[in-house]
């Protein structure tokens, strides 16, 4: 009997500890629960702070920017890391004390407006050009992958080039195969997006687009449609052509200003060399110019296998009598010639190309540019 009453003595104790065991368990997760809403209703109910710029620094004192221009000398909290002019710090609303550092190094994020990457183009994939490739990798690659030669002769190398010519014949190409073959990071803009709607920004973006290439290098910055953004100047003119003139003086500063360029070089590409600013292609600057025509014969030859290398033909397709059909095209208008021939294929459900479809594609072409060029004249006289 006494062991029998033992038996439930012990499952009565086991059960009691269990339960207190769980209970808790239960308690500590309500207080987390509790502890957390707490947090979170503290949060709510606290201040907003101000995003500001730290301009200088004394002791433990500050002069810091609003965001609305405004300066204030104001105190530094103990608790708070150390600060640096150029920092971004928050600040409280009414008595405008720094609370602590914002690990912000940008306060505007140029990558969303720029295409980075690490082009695959080779330059076997420029067809003709053999001159223009040539002064390209002297300028370019030359002092990114043997900078030790400058030193010895004792000279600096050119800071970049610019890319001018009829449009299509491989300027954007060129820059990349130059980009592929020293391994560098390609920073490809349009500069008419350096050109933003408030005064300063566009000076900006420039400011940082360089920055972000010194941090990227070796990095080659191609700028296309340059004549958008360095159009020769004028002095009189509207509001928004002086903010054009201070982006684009931002960035001759930058290309040939104090801070060495290092292994960034500038290569700028344009339709319209005519109508640049001298500014930019003085000596120092885009000092090497190399004009890309359109392709001659055995040029387009070259572009037209490059294109059809992975295209079947039949037996009667003469690439080197396709090429004489199409003087005067550039290589954009090439490469739209092998896929246009490749989509009359595809309408008749074939494989294989033939020869009428290079010839219709060519006529394709010819008939589009014509119109294009009726459309000019309809529009300018």
């Amino acid at each position: 009997m006494k062991t029998k009453e033992k038996s439930i003595l012990d499952s009565v104790i086991y059960s009691y500890t269990e339960s207190t065991s769980q209970m808790g368990e239960e308690n500590r997760i309500l207080k987390e629960t509790v502890q957390k809403l707490k947090d979170e209703l503290d949060r709510f109910k606290s201040t907003p702070l101000m995003v500001c710029e730290v301009l200088s620094m004394f002791d433990a004192d500050a002069v810091i920017k609003l965001p609305n221009g405004n300066q204030f000398y104001v105190g530094v909290a103990q608790d708070c890391d150390p600060l640096r002019a150029g920092d971004t710090v928050l600040a409280d609303q009414k008595n405008l004390m720094v609370i602590r550092k914002v690990p912000v190094s940008k306060k505007f994020n140029v990558e969303s407006f720029v295409i980075i990457e690490k082009p695959s183009v080779s330059w076997a994939d420029v067809g003709g050009l053999q001159q223009q490739i040539q002064e390209i990798k002297e300028v370019v690659e030359l002092p990114l992958v043997k900078p030790e030669l400058f030193k010895k002769v004792g000279i600096t190398p050119p800071r970049g080039i610019l890319l001018y010519g009829e449009p299509g014949t491989g300027k954007t190409l060129m820059a990349k195969a130059v980009a592929a073959s020293t391994n560098s990071t390609f920073i490809e803009i349009v500069g008419s997006e350096l050109v933003q709607k408030f005064i300063g920004e566009g000076a900006k973006m420039v400011k940082e687009i360089f920055e972000l290439a010194r941090a990227k290098a070796p990095s080659i910055i191609f700028i296309d449609e340059l004549d958008s953004l360095a159009a020769r100047r004028v002095e009189v003119g509207t509001s928004g052509e002086r903010e054009v003139n201070r982006t684009f003086m931002q960035l001759l500063a930058e290309i040939d200003g104090f801070e060495p360029l290092g292994n960034v070089k500038v290569i700028g590409a344009t339709n319209r060399k005519d109508i640049l600013d001298p500014a930019i292609v003085r000596p120092g600057r885009l000092d090497r110019l190399i004009h890309v025509p359109l392709p001659e014969r055995n040029s387009r030859l070259e572009i037209l296998k490059i294109h059809s290398k992975n295209m079947k033909f039949t037996k009667d397709v003469d690439l080197s009598s396709l090429v004489d059909k199409m003087d005067q095209f550039s290589g954009a208008e090439v490469k739209a010639v092998c896929t246009e021939a490749g989509y009359f294929a595809i309408r008749e459900n074939r494989f294989i190309i033939t020869k009428k479809d290079f010839l219709d594609a060519i006529e394709k072409v010819n008939r589009e540019e014509a119109l294009e060029g009726q459309d000019y004249l309809n529009m300018f006289g």
